[in-house]
């Protein structure tokens, strides 16, 4: 079930919503942790057993993690939390890359004159999400920033919470740890703040990143001998703020959802096309995976505290993790290698702060989002020599303009979008909109949310009500 549906916007969520409203407050985290099953269950099929399997295996492994006073366990704790993680590795690792692994294999067999079996397993929708909530659940408890839940329902509200279930944010444990005690309020006031942010997300995804979509597809689809640069750069430009617009969409429609429940959901983008440097932009792009990255996997490394050939060392394998953990492709893999050395070149000249002077910050800013829009084409071709078509002609100018697929993808309306599109991503860096339209009480803010719950939210429905949507591109991963 998307969010961006007349089953969800007419009967799913008014009816949750509802519920939470008028039961007892002892009944909240039950009501949301039931409707979130559901929700996942509506398009993960039979696959929502293996998030079941994998929520009682972390939910009984929580007390033995927990540090007792002068932590005689401490021994007995570490190979518990080693376990229990090897075990949410070990479950996204089958489902998520052996069809991969296996084609690798394969593919090497085959040179060999031999043969090998490839493995084909259907992706749980989110395997990827929920398995960082797991394992963010398990060491924050190990390391006693925050106590086990005994209270499975408490459990099953945290991991299964359908805003954020299938393309995040992704919350730390330690970040609603204590928003989930049954005791939290829930006011008409939450539902007031949330629905605005919430609103601004389905406008975002279904006028702006739906109606672009056709336009990267046809481009990013042309034959090798049929591609220029002016289709190279269009679909370029066009993809990367389909993904922006649907990507943050999502999350200001989950941080909305949250809201309307109770919780308050982390933010996941601040603007990060109005950056100045590629290490500015990952603090700003998809902020709750760079976090959740930071704290278990490049802290945990040694950081930036082991020498600069150390510092290098952690960022590699942070940025590889973070390419696969987007998919099992080689494409992913090099967009994340990319990145990584980006953030290395920028580290090593003294180019990752901002620098002094207007018009060195607006040459550095543009140079930034050239770099994230040639890093996109990797992200979105279908393998690795398309990317490589798509690119080399992007570096090398001609006069041949579009094919007859891309020109007739490229409507007055989308021309129109686009423009706006990037008017809107590439203006200052603050205020930053989905915070600005949920909590402040500033003329542009009021002035903002009467255009988004009025004009925008009707025109929406009506392409919702059309059925003139598309999946989030984050719920295959």
């Amino acid at each position: 079930m998307s969010f961006a549906t007349p089953l969800f916007l007419w009967y799913f969520m008014p009816a949750v919503l509802l519920a939470v409203l008028v039961c007892p407050r002892a009944w909240r985290n039950g009501i949301v942790a039931l409707a979130s099953l559901i929700f996942y269950a509506t398009g993960a099929g039979a696959t929502t057993l293996l998030l079941l399997s994998c929520m009682v295996v972390n939910f009984a492994a929580g007390p033995a993690l927990e540090p007792s006073a002068g932590d005689a366990y401490k021994p007995f704790r570490r190979r518990v939390l080693i376990a229990v993680i090897s075990f949410d590795v070990a479950v996204l690792a089958i489902w998520k890359y052996a069809g991969f692994a296996t084609e690798q294999l394969a593919g090497f067999a085959r040179l060999l004159g031999g043969d090998f079996p490839v493995t084909h397993i259907a992706l749980p929708i989110g395997i990827s999400f929920y398995t960082f909530h797991h394992i963010s659940y398990a060491v924050d408890i190990y390391r006693g920033e925050r106590r086990a839940l005994r209270n499975p329902v408490s459990f099953a509200t945290y991991i299964s919470m359908f805003p954020q279930l299938v393309a995040g944010p992704i919350v730390r444990y330690r970040e609603i740890a204590d928003q989930l005690p049954q005791r939290r309020s829930h006011r008409l006031d939450d539902v007031a703040a949330g629905f605005p942010r919430f609103a601004l997300g389905l406008c975002k995804k279904v006028i702006v990143a739906d109606s672009l979509a056709p336009l990267a597809d046809a481009c990013f689809a042309t034959p090798s001998d049929e591609m220029t640069f002016a289709i190279a750069w269009l679909g370029a430009i066009t993809f990367t703020l389909q993904l922006f617009f649907d990507f943050s969409g999502y999350s200001d429609m989950a941080i909305g959802l949250g809201r309307m429940l109770g919780f308050r959901l982390p933010e996941n983008f601040a603007r990060p096309y109005a950056s100045v440097t590629v290490t500015e932009f990952w603090r700003r792009w998809h902020m709750s995976l760079s976090r959740w990255f930071r704290d278990y996997v490049y802290v945990p490394l040694g950081g930036n505290r082991g020498g600069v050939r150390k510092t290098y060392r952690n960022l590699c394998i942070v940025f590889v993790l973070t390419g696969f953990w987007h998919g099992a492709a080689w494409t992913f893999l090099i967009w994340g290698i990319y990145h990584g050395s980006l953030l290395i070149i920028e580290r090593g000249f003294g180019l990752d702060t901002t620098p002094e002077g207007k018009l060195a910050r607006t040459g550095r800013r543009a140079l930034t989002v050239v770099l994230v829009v040639f890093g996109w084409v990797f992200f979105n071709s279908a393998d690795l020599p398309s990317a490589l078509t798509m690119v080399g002609h992007m570096l090398l100018p001609d006069f041949a303009g579009l094919s007859d697929v891309v020109a007739e993808a490229f409507t007055n309306q989308r021309l129109v979008i686009l423009l706006a599109a990037m008017a809107i991503a590439f203006l200052p860096a603050h205020p930053v909109t989905g915070p600005l339209l949920e909590s402040s009480r500033s003329k542009p803010a009021a002035a903002l949310r009467i255009g988004v719950m009025t004009v925008g939210l009707a025109y929406a429905a009506i392409l919702v009500a059309t059925g003139t949507f598309s999946p989030f591109l984050y719920y295959q991963f």
